[in-house]
């Protein structure tokens, strides 16, 4: 039975669970003070008032509440969160954006699209050494110029449309916006900072950043279009433009959170680190994956005269994998992450197949809904666990270049897949009119996430297993 005198409050409390002898002291942790009545040294006889909440650095234990709301009991997680989503919604704009507004103005969508896929180039590039800097010198000192460069490239772009300048300058400015950090990436590494000793916590978080991204990538290309369409074609860069300074102005500010700077460094880059190659590789895989898989859904629905369908229909892709991403992440996982990943690689090989199984034996678009909602659930999984896996492969102190590298390799895989998915739904076998007509493009992402699977399968990694992240 517990034993506790209340006549002496700063006693531990003692019991007995099973063959250990447990002792829990809540006296107070702060310093001894000098007490007039008891000598130099000693506690007073009054116990100390706490702590204020917003002062105290104890997590409260996540087994005593929810997943989620205990994360964010940690004192400033929610104000860097909302800077950071606030940040990242633009990342859904600037693509859609740019489209609508280069294609009205030139009424070349051809243009529109080489201008974007530059300042997707430009962003291979670019966005690793933002955040090899962003490592060295901390998020705030870096993130905000960044952004700034950023923000005068969108605005620049806006200028040039609008006052009708040489296709180039649309080509330089766009591509000037690649500063852009990766604020996911760097919400990821706060976590990890505050998280380090709570792998299972740690799970949750990048649970939620996953669902964050794809919350974000769901409503920013409605929200673009919308301002496009809606106020005047300019409208979607410059809210997006604005809206992306804010929110890592305001992310910037959250010092209390922010990863301690390395410092300038010999260390190599993540590239060289054991097990990343072959991860990177995964992403290049999984992002063909998502861009493939964009492009056969807008050929299969305006095939059959319902091109402006193709959004919603793939808004409840992505909202699929946002719920599944919110409760994974409210799972306590086991077992090493390398196993969790090939499964879930499998997973997505098996749901990919879905749509395109669905478009083939019924032609309906209405049918192909569903079989997206459902092909979703399996992509946050996937890169909840990939981006764990980064994490624990990266060398210390350069989490945000390793992170940044996983991205930029999705972003070459969505590239590549959106070329040859749109190449394969175009020239393929049922490319022609008819029932089957624009499905065979489904087939590209099937064997993009069977791809990520080989690779995952014939290169396991080379470091000690994680088993609990």
């Amino acid at each position: 039975m517990p034993r506790h005198d209340p006549d002496h409050p700063h006693m531990p409390l003692l019991t007995v669970t099973a063959d250990t002898l447990v002792a829990a002291d809540f006296s107070s942790r702060r310093r001894p003070r000098t007490s007039p009545r008891t000598g130099r040294g000693e506690l007073r006889e009054k116990p100390h008032p706490s702590a204020p909440a917003d002062e105290t650095r104890t997590p409260t234990p996540s087994g005593a509440l929810p997943p989620y709301r205990a994360l964010f009991q940690h004192p400033g997680t929610l104000r860097f969160t909302a800077g950071g989503l606030l940040a990242r919604l633009p990342m859904g704009m600037f693509s859609v954006s740019a489209i609508l507004m280069i294609a009205g103005a030139r009424g070349s969508y051809a243009l529109a699209g080489a201008v974007v896929a530059t300042g997707l180039a430009a962003a291979a590039l670019i966005a690793p050494w933002t955040a090899r800097l962003v490592d060295r010198h901390g998020q705030a000192r870096i993130a905000v110029p960044a952004t700034a460069v950023a923000l005068l490239g969108a605005l620049s772009l806006i200028a040039c449309v609008h006052w009708n300048a040489p296709a180039w300058t649309l080509f330089a400015s766009y591509a000037a916006t690649a500063t852009t950090p990766n604020t996911g990436g760097m919400a990821r590494a706060r976590w990890a900072h505050l998280l380090k000793d709570d792998p299972a916590a740690l799970h949750t978080a990048n649970s939620f950043e996953q669902a964050a991204d794809e919350l974000c990538f769901m409503i920013g290309p409605v929200v673009a279009a919308f301002l496009c369409t809606t106020l005047f074609p300019e409208a979607g860069t410059l809210v997006g433009g604005l809206l992306c300074m804010t929110g890592v102005l305001f992310f910037a500010a959250q010092r209390a959170t922010e990863p301690p700077p390395t410092g300038r460094t010999t260390a190599k880059s993540p590239l060289r680190a054991p097990g990343i190659p072959p991860l990177l590789a995964v992403f290049l895989a999984t992002g063909a994956v998502f861009g493939s898989l964009e492009v056969a859904t807008i050929a299969y629905a305006d095939a059959r005269g319902h091109a402006s369908s193709a959004g919603v229909i793939l808004g409840l892709q992505a909202a699929g994998s946002c719920a599944a991403g919110l409760a994974y992440g409210a799972l306590r996982v086991s077992g090493p992450a390398e196993r969790r990943f090939r499964r879930c690689l499998a997973a997505m090989t098996v749901l990919m197949a879905l749509p395109w199984l669905t478009a083939t034996a019924t032609g309906s678009l209405l049918l192909l809904a569903p079989a997206l909602l459902l092909a979703g659930m399996a992509t946050a999984p996937t890169m909840v666990t990939a981006m764990a896996l980064v994490q624990h492969r990266t060398p210390q102190g350069q989490l945000n270049e390793g992170m940044t590298l996983a991205v930029t390799g999705l972003l070459g895989g969505i590239a590549g897949g959106s070329a040859l998915g749109g190449w394969v739904a175009e020239h393929g076998p049922a490319a022609g009119s008819g029932f089957a007509s624009g499905t065979t493009g489904f087939a590209v992402p099937v064997g993009a996430a069977a791809l990520a699977l080989l690779i995952a399968a014939i290169r396991p990694n080379s470091r000690r297993p994680i088993d609990a992240i």
